[in-house]
């Protein structure tokens, strides 16, 4: 009797719980989650940038365009698009180091076999950076 007693009331509450989320609207979450991942330095992409993030994220790290183009201050472009969106530890260090002087982006996207623009790689990764 027990048991069927507490499946009744599980039963219960589970019907009380879905009745409750049909009825009520979502809650947004993306303020808590942009507090959550503040502290790590992640920020949102801008619509724009989401809507070029596939090109942007295309880097195989073959070097090819630090050949090209060489460094930007003491980060290697490879390292440079692959902080965009993976290497997040990397970020700080990619935009504290692009102030200095700038090395041929359009150069090194033209060398580049996947077509990375690294021009807008190192405006993201600026804005990124700066917060």
């Amino acid at each position: 009797m027990a048991r069927a007693d507490s499946l009744a009331k599980l039963a219960f509450a589970y019907g009380v719980h879905m009745t409750r989320r049909r009825l009520t609207r979502p809650r947004s979450q993306v303020a808590k989650l942009l507090e959550t991942y503040a502290a790590d330095g992640i920020r949102p992409l801008l619509p724009e940038e989401r809507e070029r993030h596939p090109q942007l994220i295309g880097c195989i790290n073959c070097g090819l365009c630090a050949l090209a183009a060489a460094r930007i201050g003491n980060v290697r472009l490879p390292d440079l698009a692959t902080s965009y969106m993976r290497i997040y530890a990397r970020l700080g260090d990619a935009g504290s180091d692009l102030s200095g002087v700038s090395p041929e982006l359009e150069a090194a996207s033209a060398a580049c076999p996947v077509g990375v623009p690294l021009g807008e790689v190192a405006a993201i990764v600026r804005r990124l950076a700066a917060g």
